[in-house]
């Protein structure tokens, strides 16, 4: 079985790096900093080099992995941005957490969703519970739960037009990560653990769910 999981060098990203490698996986993992690759490398991963805030990084994903199949992808590159709604967003940090939490994802579906109709693989994108419009009961980290109620749609509508491909967007819960802080009530392992579960079972009748890492599904 074949995984390629995006934005691997930490947190959840390289849990889930560990975790499919213990599992018996071939694993291509991306690290958004040349200096990242060795230590993706050294965990037996096939790394690679990915930025998905720069479309010619993400243009070369055609050539770079060119003949590939593979069974799971797993989008969790993603950036953190605090404050509520009366602290307005710079352009500067909009566009950023816009193209990494959202945007990187978009333009990477179109090259690497036919890798994965071959195979009937899955498409995870890590979502999280603040992308809920629903359940919002804050603005707290308002451009944060902005990108992951954008990047929710994106899984919802990519569905549609790729019908052999099993989409979901999960959420991991609250990690104790770089992102969710020292004050966060799951650990990293827990998470993963969860995650792989709830990947394992889905099926194509799941495709365009919004769930979390016990399986249970999410108000939009």
């Amino acid at each position: 079985m074949r995984a390629l999981i995006i934005g691997a060098t930490r947190g959840i990203g390289l849990g889930l790096t560990q975790r499919y490698l213990a599992d018996g996986w071939h694993v291509t993992a991306t690290a958004r900093r040349e200096a990242d690759l060795p230590q993706l490398q050294s965990l037996g991963a096939k790394p690679l080099k990915l930025d998905v805030t720069l479309p010619s990084s993400i243009m070369s994903m055609e050539w770079v992995l060119a003949g590939e199949q593979y069974d799971l992808v797993i989008y969790v590159a993603g950036i953190l941005s605090r404050g509520p709604a009366t602290a307005v967003p710079t352009q500067a940090e909009f566009d950023l957490v816009m193209h990494t939490n959202v945007l990187g994802m978009m333009q990477l579906l179109p090259c690497l969703a036919p890798k994965l109709a071959n195979q009937h693989g899955k498409w995870i994108a890590i979502s999280s519970g603040m992308g809920s419009i629903a359940e919002a009961q804050s603005s707290a980290n308002w451009l944060y739960r902005v990108s992951k109620a954008a990047l929710n749609m994106a899984i919802r509508s990519a569905a549609f037009d790729y019908p052999a491909v099993t989409f979901a967007a999960l959420c991991p819960g609250w990690v104790k990560t770089d992102m969710g802080g020292p004050q966060a009530t799951l650990e990293v392992a827990d998470s993963v653990q969860g995650l792989r579960q709830v990947i394992a079972g889905l099926s194509l009748a799941d495709s365009g769910c919004y769930k979390n890492h016990l399986g249970h599904s999410l108000s939009w």
